[in-house]
């Protein structure tokens, strides 16, 4: 988890030596260990049940206990960037670790007393904090250093590691680290000034764990290999909310390498030697179905119900001003009706766990967990034990965009179960195959949208009606209670009721449709289509107006310097203000989302058969304080890609409730070959960091709606784009 592969390699296997440290975190050898306990004071030596943020070794490695998962987006460095600039600490002595699950200690301070990685909170929610470690470690290893030379702390430096006084003096933080233990951690340590920075903002600084994931070395949880444990994998209903009637498990039991079948709330588990025999064995089950209370609907009819409930009156999010009269006595009026279908996360590593069961009716689990406190609660619940002895060991996750947080931690509470069913007697592998991935549920919701929109004779928009049906992805959750107001998902409305734009009077309302179809917040949440609805009425606005799409933007927005900003930075650096190629066409979008700003630029090339290409995007963004602008950058065009797969081609449906789709043959991602050049201008900023992780994604879609739009003078208003005749090349 560090630049040179021989450090990657230790540090990689530390996750499977944090038990041995925190034996030995109270003794004298284990270096300087500063942290923060529950009331945020400063501590030090780590005894008790106190769990640090940061460790010196003697030998001068710096471990930054890393309190959010990392699965790709790259946590992990940024946090260590965070300490190791405040430190003074030099890049090539960093390393990173997951911390145990602790909500006390470790807790998303966005979240309350949570701990959990999402809502591109991990660096905006640390920044202080992990620059607070960093900073306390310092001062106790100049204090340190001042007591054994006798020597003013005021005059002794640090810099890449070294910590020097002008009588010639010095040492290196591992051979001070002893020393710096017994002193007094600082309350709260001077920051530095910005300014000063030398790591935070640099370009230059890389990833930790690009030499451990480029050689293998990275743990997941399809790594671990615990002492005899079973492969597990699940038979689950076709349809959503299907029970087991009655199940023949005679041939699966008789399949070379299976050692057991048993049942589950959640359906049918075949465990065995290997994944390849649980798998053969599921597929020797014969399962008799109860769909007496399962999702029975095709989505062609979940829709129809959707576009009725769009004519209707919703709940009130929004109601400011007369937008009834506003629209009647508007120049132009302008309707359009929205479409977006179910959508799979489909992260590169499906959901997975080991669980086992210890003496003590204690549980151990290893998986890239997102919501270790949600996930600690709802295991005890399903053992009957407290969340204290349920340990958590957070491991590298390949990839989630919201799918490994649930409200009811879905795939470990199968992998408990499934512990549970055996009497514990091994540990449990649990695998999820891609099929289980995209026809296992907690999908992007589907919505419907209806959007009336008028200017007056000038060109301003006057009125602004807005109405959204689809499920709500919280409720009947835990987090019910702070996201859902006066009967409306703010999840659901996200992106669509503070507007960048002077709209005059304005009216939103949601209508929240039951369903048996299990949902999620799925990368940009709500974002994911009030953007597109928002941004491509925005360009038929323009259109109407007679105005340029990006004049038409700026016009409205005297009350959104930022977005602004980034909207003439994306479309400066795209020239639009020159002719684009022969046979391109351009598309703008912006958007705010998780207290970021991005606009895009797509330029989209028609071929003569009229095949579509987007060949390039432009992305500005203002984020705050760049931490690392080098995966602020990978960010975006990741975000991009991930945005541009979902509207051009991505869609789940059903047929009488069973899902159609099955693999990346049928469900496709965005290819090499679909993947424009795109070029990320990150903003300077002195403000503290926003999210980074999620605000790319929302501005693809409409950007390249908008370019199409500017092509053909039809507006794509039905996702995926495919669906609307669209051929891509």
């Amino acid at each position: 988890m560090i630049p040179m592969l021989k450090q990657a390699v230790a540090a990689t296997a530390a996750p499977m030596k944090r038990r041995t440290f925190l034996k030995v975190a109270g003794g004298a050898s284990a270096g300087l260990i500063v942290g923060f306990g529950a009331g945020g004071s400063a501590l030090a030596r780590g005894d008790g049940g106190f769990n640090p943020f940061v460790r010196i070794s003697p030998e001068g490695l710096v471990t930054v206990i890393s309190k959010h998962l990392d699965k790709g987006q790259g946590t992990l460095s940024g946090l260590a960037v965070l300490v190791a600039e405040e430190l003074d600490a030099d890049w090539a002595q960093m390393r990173g670790e997951f911390a145990p699950a602790d909500r006390k200690i470790y807790n998303n301070l966005h979240w309350g007393p949570y701990q959990g990685t999402g809502g591109s909170s991990g660096i905006p929610n640390s920044y202080e904090q992990y620059r607070q470690a960093g900073a306390a470690a310092r001062a106790m290893l100049v204090q340190a250093a001042a007591r054994k030379w006798g020597v003013d702390a005021g005059r002794i430096t640090v810099a890449k590691g070294l910590v020097a006084h002008p009588s010639g003096k010095s040492a290196t933080l591992g051979e001070l680290a002893e020393a710096a233990s017994a002193e007094k951690p600082p309350a709260k340590a001077k920051l530095k000034d910005p300014a000063a920075f030398k790591l935070i903002g640099n370009p230059d600084v890389g990833r930790l764990d690009t030499g451990a994931k480029s050689t293998g070395q990275a743990i997941y949880t399809q790594d671990i290999d615990r002492p005899g444990m079973q492969y597990a994998v699940l038979a689950r209903s076709p349809r959503f909310g299907g029970k087991v009637r009655a199940f023949d498990d005679r041939a699966a039991r008789a399949t070379p390498g299976v050692v057991d079948v048993v049942q589950v709330p959640q359906g049918v588990a075949v465990l065995a030697t290997g994944t390849w025999a649980a798998i053969s064995g599921r597929e020797a089950l014969e399962i008799d179905w109860d769909d007496s209370q399962a999702e029975t609907r095709s989505t062609d009819a979940i829709l129809k119900e959707y576009r009725a409930l769009a004519e209707k009156p919703g709940l009130v999010a929004v109601d400011n001003g007369d937008v009834e009269g506003a629209l009647a006595g508007a120049a132009k009026v302008l309707e359009a009706t929205y479409v977006f279908p179910y959508l799979a996360h489909a992260p590169m590593e499906p959901m997975n766990a080991v669980v086992e069961l210890q003496p003590g009716r204690s549980v151990e689990i290893w998986t890239g967990s997102q919501g270790q406190s949600f996930d600690q609660a709802n295991v005890a619940a399903a053992l009957g034990i407290q969340p204290e002895m349920v340990k958590i060991n957070t491991l590298f996750a390949g990839g989630s965009f919201g799918r490994r947080t649930t409200a009811n931690s879905d795939y470990l509470i199968e992998a408990v179960e499934i512990a549970k069913a055996i009497g514990g007697r091994a540990p449990v592998k649990l695998v999820w195959t891609r099929e289980d991935d995209i026809q296992g549920g907690y999908y992007r919701p589907m919505y419907v949208h209806k959007l009336r929109a008028g200017i007056d004779g000038d060109g301003a928009i006057v009125g602004w009606s807005h109405r959204i049906v689809g499920q709500s992805i919280v409720a009947g959750t835990a987090f019910e209670a702070f996201l859902v107001k006066d009967g409306v998902d703010h999840t659901t409305i996200e992106g669509a009721a503070a507007l960048p734009y002077d709209v005059g009077a304005q009216r939103l309302e949601a209508t929240s449709t039951p369903s048996g179809v299990p949902v999620l917040w799925w990368r940009s949440v709500g974002s994911t289509h009030t953007a597109y609805a928002v941004e491509t009425m925005m360009d038929m606005l323009a259109d109407a107006a007679g105005m340029d799409p990006v004049a038409f933007r700026l016009k409205a927005m005297t009350k959104t310097p930022r977005e602004a900003a980034v909207l003439r930075l994306a479309a400066e650096k795209a020239g639009w203000d020159k002719p684009a190629p022969a046979g391109v066409h351009r598309g703008v979008a912006v958007h705010k989302s998780f207290n970021s700003y991005v606009a895009q630029v797509a330029d989209v090339r028609i071929d003569g058969d009229g095949l579509v290409k987007v060949e390039a995007v432009e992305c500005a963004i203002d984020c705050g304080v760049a931490v690392m602008p080098d995966q602020i950058k990978a960010q975006m065009e990741g975000s991009i890609g991930y945005g541009l797969g979902a509207v051009m081609r991505n869609k789940v449906t059903m047929t009488d409730g069973v899902v159609d789709q099955f693999n990346f043959t049928d469900y496709e991602p965005t290819r090499m070959s679909d993947m424009p050049r795109v070029a990320v201008h990150v903003m300077p900023s002195a403000v503290a960091p926003t999210g980074a992780g999620e605000p790319g994604v929302p501005p693809i879609g409409p950007a390249v709606a908008n370019a199409l739009f500017a092509a053909k003078g039809v507006m794509v208003t039905e996702l995926p784009m495919t669906d609307s005749g669209i051929e891509f090349a």
